[in-house]
């Protein structure tokens, strides 16, 4: 069976050379997780689907009331690359696909109408690729300045801080406030821990992809110990089973919790778990980024399309159904070696909401940076990557890789 996950080898030049990794996350919830009833894997066909922009939602009303015409603003279909293959995580993206998309197996893409909450139109197309193993698992950043046709990229902000010497990019939106990055543990074998710092406390080992900036962190912090980590995990649930639950695994709150206990034959029971975030490292998860020239470029096209991704994401959270039958269906037609079930899906956009994942963070804005919580991540990334071959550009600050110039602050989901 195929397990996660996710993004690049941030502790490596950007020579376009990639290896399985994942981010941090927000809030914790640290004890075993008992999830409902598993879901069946299934997914609607891309032309019968009703189109995930065709979703009301339960956001902010007066987003349908404004103007949504990108036609002239934004180029003729807005080009996105992401991190990964499609999941529940980047709903709030799938979200903007109108009705009766088209699935490209060759270029593992899905392309079709931008629309705006309720279905409106807005003069352009939206084309989402996949990225991970459809991509050879090269970073966004890499892909976006190889390819000029990339408007927007999920660019993590440790990332963007990494390469913000060579590659720089700046995040104009952020559907999830929390990132979903995890570890997890088996509650039975360890009935003490509560969070990763009595893991920490133990003898336990930690498997995690290597290259993970944020087990630098956890290292350097002494809140988990060099010797009882192991960078060689490869997403499988193999050595967890083998070990019986006394080595602990990086994953996605979102998803493993759900997948351990039901879809891992072999283990079958729930997982404990807490956030990386919560241990300080605080990261953005999957903020589109794009070239900081393109800030001023597409300004105007930026000041409408913010606002429909933020709206959009309220939408997907409220009511994800069509949407995830989107991305089922882009899963299957894709036909990688990406395993994803309706079960892990519905799963994730209920967890998202009750975690924090995607939430209105500090304020009553969902999508907008917190540019202490930026300033602080920078404080923290410039000595890791000190000795690096690019270092953290000199004097860095949160305004040079996040801007919510663009933001509607009246949009967020409902109190």
């Amino acid at each position: 069976m195929r397990i996660h996950r996710r993004l690049s080898l941030l502790a490596v030049p950007l020579a376009w050379t990639v290896a399985l990794a994942a981010c941090g996350s927000s809030k914790s919830n640290t004890t075993a997780t008992t999830t409902g009833s598993p879901g069946t894997t299934g997914a609607a066909t891309a032309t019968t689907v009703a189109g995930p922009g065709t979703t009301a939602g339960a956001g902010t009303t007066a987003a349908a009331t404004k103007d949504v015409n990108l036609k002239g603003l934004c180029p003729d279909t807005v080009v996105v690359q992401k991190d990964w293959w499609p999941e529940a995580e980047h709903g709030g993206l799938y979200q903007l696909v109108g009705p009766n998309p088209t699935i490209d197996t060759s270029k593992k893409a899905v392309i079709g109408d931008l629309v705006a909450h309720g279905g409106a139109p807005t003069g352009v197309k939206i084309e989402i690729r996949a990225g991970g193993g459809a991509v050879g698992f090269k970073q966004d950043t890499a892909l976006l300045y190889e390819d000029p046709s990339i408007l927007l990229a999920y660019v993590t902000t440790d990332e963007s801080i990494q390469h913000s010497a060579d590659f720089p990019t700046v995040a104009i939106v952020a559907p999830l406030e929390k990132n979903p990055q995890i570890i997890f543990w088996d509650p039975a074998t360890y009935p003490d821990v509560k969070t990763i710092e009595d893991l920490g406390k133990t003898n336990a080992k930690v498997q995690y992809f290597g290259g993970g900036t944020y087990m630098d962190y956890l290292i350097a912090k002494g809140i988990l110990k060099k010797e009882n980590t192991d960078g060689s995990y490869d997403g499988s649930p193999g050595n967890f089973v083998a070990a019986q639950g006394k080595i602990a695994s990086q994953g996605f709150g979102s998803a493993e919790p759900y997948i351990y206990q039901y879809e891992v034959k072999d283990w079958a029971k729930p997982v404990a778990y807490a956030y990386i975030d919560d241990t300080g490292w605080k990261p953005y998860a999957q903020p589109l980024a794009t070239k900081p020239e393109n800030i001023t470029k597409y300004a105007d096209c930026f000041k409408k399309l913010v606002p429909i991704v933020q709206q959009a994401q309220v939408d997907y959270v409220a009511d994800p159904a069509n949407t995830n039958a989107l991305i089922l269906e882009a899963v299957t037609k894709y036909n990688a070696d990406w395993v994803y079930s309706q079960g892990v899906a519905d799963y994730a956009a209920k967890t998202m909401l009750k975690d924090g994942l995607v939430s209105n963070g500090p304020d009553k804005t969902l999508g907008n940076f917190d540019e202490t919580r930026v300033d602080a991540l920078i404080a923290v990334e410039t000595p890791i990557f000190a000795s690096a071959p690019q270092p953290v550009k000199a004097g860095l600050k949160a305004s040079d890789v996040v801007t919510n110039q663009f933001i509607d602050m009246s949009i967020g989901l409902p109190s």
